[in-house]
C-alpha cells in the first residue's frame, strides 16, 4: 500500500478526470437550464436519496439546527470564524489609492467587491462547516453584497449553524453539478451569481469549468492532497499523522512524502500501519493510500525541486531549517512550517484558508483569499499640463498604429495655437 513512486506517477494520478464526466455534467447542466428548481429536486432524489419540497433553507430550519448543535461546538465555530476573519482582514487592499507620478498625471487603483457570489460546500461522506467559514467569511470581509451557499441535502445542522455564523444570506439544499449550474444559470429560487467558489468532486469541478463562460470561478479545487518535505530530523509520528489526516478525506485524496533520508519512509510506514488499524475511516484511508507514496531524493535541494514540480495543495515542511526550505518553495497552495504546524491547523483554526488549488494548479493559482471576491479598476486623472506631457507619445504611437482618431482625441484637447 505504501510505495515508492515517481514524480510522473503523482502527476498522472492527480491529473484532472473532468473530461471523463463531461457528458454526464453537460446533461445535468442542460436539465437545470430547462427545468430549474424541478431539476434540483429530481436530482436530489436521484443522487442524494432525499425528497424535497423546496431547495430553500428556511429561518426555522436554521433555528432548529442551533438546538441540535452543542453550545461547545457553536463556541468553537465562532472562535474559528474570528480567526479566519482576522487573517482575511489583513489581506484587504485599500479601497482606492491615487498617486501623482509627475505633474498633472495621477494614477491609481480602485478595488470594488463583487455584488453576488455563490459558495459550494461539499456534503455526502462528511459535513464541512469549516469550508462554510472559509468561503463565506472572506466574501463578507471583501464587502460582497450577497453571499449564498449551496450544499447537498440533507444538510447537516452544523453546516447550517456555520453558514449563519459566517453571515450567509441564503442557503440552498442542492449539491453536485446541479448546484453549480443553478448558481451559474439561475432557477426559480436561486438567482445567478457572479462567481462560484469552493471545493468539490470531479462533477462539481467539471461543472465549474464548463460554465466559465457564464460565471467566474475561483480555480479547480478537487480531492484533497498533501505533500510533506522531511529530512532525518522529522518525527515519524508527526509525518504519519499528517499523511493519514489528508487520506481520510476521500478515497480520491492523496499524500506524498519527499525526503533525502532513505530510511524515513519505512520508519514512517511502521507508525502509519498502527494508526490505520485504529482509524474510524480506515476503508477510505486505505483507498486513498493507493494514490499515495514517497520519493527519496539525493539531497534536500533536489527534494524541494521535486516538490515544486508536484505543486501540492498542502505542503508541510518538517526539516532542520524549515525557513531556509520555505524560501526555496515556489509552488504550493498553503504551507505549514515546522514540526508543530499540523495541516489540520490550517483546515480549521489558524485563520488561513483551506480552499486551495489541487492537481498541480498551485503552479499558477493562489488559494482562496479576499482578492478572489474583488475586482480592480485602474484610474488615471490628467490635468491639462499632464496631458501635454504625454501628448507627443500618444500622438506618435497612435499614428504609427494607423489609429488616427486616437491621435485626434489628444489634439482636440490642446489649446488653440499649440
Amino acid at each position: 500500500m505504501w510505495k515508492q513512486v515517481t514524480e510522473d506517477f503523482w502527476k498522472e494520478n492527480r491529473e484532472s478526470k473532468v473530461g471523463q464526466v463531461e457528458d454526464t455534467v453537460r446533461g445535468i447542466v442542460d436539465m437545470v437550464a430547462e427545468k430549474g428548481d424541478a431539476a434540483l429536486i429530481e436530482l436530489a432524489k436521484k443522487f442524494d436519496h432525499v425528497d424535497l419540497d423546496t431547495v430553500v433553507v428556511s429561518r426555522e430550519e436554521i433555528e432548529e439546527a442551533y438546538e441540535k448543535v452543542s453550545p461547545e461546538l457553536v463556541e468553537e465555530l465562532e472562535n474559528a470564524a474570528y480567526n479566519i476573519q482576522r487573517f482575511h482582514e489583513m489581506q484587504m487592499p485599500p479601497g482606492m489609492w491615487l498617486r501623482e507620478v509627475e505633474p498633472g498625471v495621477t494614477l491609481g487603483v480602485k478595488s470594488t467587491p463583487l455584488e453576488k457570489v455563490g459558495c459550494y460546500i461539499p456534503g455526502g461522506r462528511a459535513s464541512y462547516p469549516s469550508t462554510v467559514l472559509m468561503t463565506v467569511i472572506p466574501a463578507r470581509v471583501a464587502g460582497v453584497d450577497e453571499v449564498v451557499v449551496c450544499t447537498p441535502a440533507p444538510v447537516n445542522p452544523l453546516t447550517l449553524v456555520a453558514a449563519d455564523i459566517a453571515g450567509a444570506d441564503e442557503i440552498y439544499k442542492s449539491g453536485g453539478a446541479q448546484a453549480v449550474a443553478a448558481m451559474a444559470l439561475g432557477t426559480e429560487s436561486i438567482e445567478p451569481v457572479q462567481k462560484i467558489v469552493g471545493p468539490g468532486n470531479v462533477f462539481v469541478t467539471g461543472a465549474k469549468m464548463m460554465l466559465r463562460n457564464k460565471v467566474e470561478i475561483d480555480f479547480p479545487a478537487g480531492p484533497s492532497e498533501a505533500g510533506i518535505l522531511a529530512d532525518s530530523s522529522a518525527v515519524p509520528e508527526f509525518l504519519a499523522a499528517d499523511l493519514l489526516a489528508q487520506a481520510e478525506h476521500d478515497p480520491s485524496s492523496a499524500s506524498i512524502l519527499v525526503t533525502d533520508d532513505p530510511d524515513l519512509p519505512d520508519r514512517t510506514w511502521k507508525v502509519m500501519e498502527a494508526m490505520i488499524a485504529k482509524a474510524p475511516r480506515r476503508e477510505i484511508i486505505e483507498k486513498a493510500l493507493e494514490n499515495s507514496g514517497y520519493i527519496v531524493a539525493e539531497d534536500m535541494d533536489l527534494a524541494i525541486e521535486v516538490m515544486n514540480g508536484i505543486a501540492p495543495e498542502h505542503l508541510s515542511i518538517q526539516v532542520r531549517d524549515p525557513l531556509d526550505a520555505l524560501g526555496k518553495v515556489r509552488n504550493a497552495g498553503s504551507i505549514f512550517v515546522g514540526p508543530y504546524t499540523p495541516i489540520a491547523a490550517g483546515d480549521y483554526a489558524s485563520g488561513t484558508n483551506h480552499v486551495l488549488p489541487t492537481a498541480g494548479h498551485a503552479m499558477t493559482c493562489s488559494g482562496l483569499n479576499v482578492a478572489h471576491f474583488m475586482k480592480t479598476s485602474t484610474v488615471q486623472y490628467l490635468s491639462r499640463e499632464g496631458l501635454a506631457s504625454l501628448a507627443a507619445t500618444i500622438e506618435t504611437l497612435s499614428t504609427a498604429e494607423g489609429l488616427h482618431a486616437h491621435c485626434e482625441s489628444v489634439r482636440v484637447r490642446k489649446p488653440t495655437g499649440e
